[in-house]
């Protein structure tokens, strides 16, 4: 199988995942990219998606379920993973508010494993892509095979 049959295949899965999650479906999330532990999912504005019906800005925890998702992605995205996997611990910095009504993107690399936990890194901006709304790092349950 090539590369791109490979990455093809991961994005079909980690769509696949998603859909499976019915606040991922809420939130109409959609994989950008994937492949080799990382991921991109994004996600548009929303009315309904507001905390602060005052200034429009976007709850936190839609951030949260968006940074959450990319980076369980982008563990499934790992060529030496071969199962499912959860969420052990997740840690979120907000920066600043998201602009109303812009498309949200959240980018994650997963950057080390273990035989049973994988680490990982995201950002997640609007469309100021060099200023972060917030950044987060996790560990996630995992299962490498063992050679033997």
């Amino acid at each position: 199988m090539t590369e791109y049959e490979q990455k093809s295949e991961r994005a079909q899965q980690a769509q696949q995942f998603m859909q499976a999650l019915p606040y991922a479906r809420a939130l109409d999330m959609r994989v950008d990219d994937i492949g080799n532990g990382s991921a991109t999912i994004s996600m548009p504005w929303a009315d309904h998606l507001v905390g602060d019906p005052h200034t429009g800005v976007i709850h936190g925890g839609v951030v949260s379920a968006l940074m959450d998702t990319c980076c369980g992605a982008a563990v499934l995205g790992h060529p030496a993973v071969k199962s499912a996997t959860a969420t052990l611990d997740l840690r979120i910095d907000y920066m600043r508010a998201a602009k109303p009504g812009q498309r949200l993107r959240a980018r994650a690399e997963c950057y080390h494993l273990t035989r049973s936990v994988a680490f990982v890194r995201a950002v997640t901006t609007d469309e100021d892509s060099d200023n972060p709304v917030a950044t987060a790092t996790g560990a996630f349950t995992i299962e490498v095979p063992t050679n033997g």
